[in-house]
């Protein structure tokens, strides 16, 4: 399977139809996002093309090929707008014979790991795109497309046949 893999979006609508278009484009199978999906938080400005009510149409049309987990900046009310759970901490995917745990970050992060081991750890939380490897453990964070940090560009994942790629949005 093709999985896309976004944190972060932060309520930005123009962020949002970005990453579908290229889920569209390049025939993605599911959509993973890693939560922090319409809120902004009190840390960040205010993100451009702010539009929740957009954001929930768009995914709420696309509900069954999507797999969510809870952010920082998401909340009960969050969940009642969208038709796809969003509440978990972390959620674990199978791939054939690979598992890979998928958490927003401010739980489980490379400082605080989960128990196991897993081909990858995918999050996002601090809005800094890249891969790391702690103690044979591959960590991938997928950036922001809002808010993108360290001097970073707008970027997102993909998780195809065990490859990992951080793509750059444009």
């Amino acid at each position: 399977m093709r999985y896309l893999i976004a944190s972060d979006i932060h309520g930005s609508l123009p962020a949002l139809e970005k990453i579908l278009e290229y889920y569209h484009e390049n025939h993605f199978d599911m959509l993973i996002l890693l939560g922090d999906i319409l809120n902004y938080g009190p840390r960040n400005g205010v993100p451009e093309g702010l539009d929740c009510p957009g954001i929930v149409e768009r995914l709420n049309a696309m509900a069954d090929k999507i797999i969510c987990v809870r952010g920082n900046c998401d909340s009960e009310v969050d969940q009642m707008l969208l038709n796809f759970d969003m509440l978990g901490t972390y959620a674990i995917l199978v791939d054939g014979q690979h598992r890979y745990f998928l958490t927003h970050g401010h739980v489980f992060n490379p400082q605080n790991r989960p128990q196991g081991h897993y081909d990858a750890i995918f999050y996002g939380h601090t809005h800094l795109q890249g891969k790391t490897e702690v103690d044979g453990q591959l960590f991938v964070n997928t950036g922001s497309p809002t808010f993108p940090k360290g001097g970073n560009p707008p970027t997102i994942a993909t998780l195809c046949d065990g490859k990992i790629e951080i793509v750059e949005l444009h």
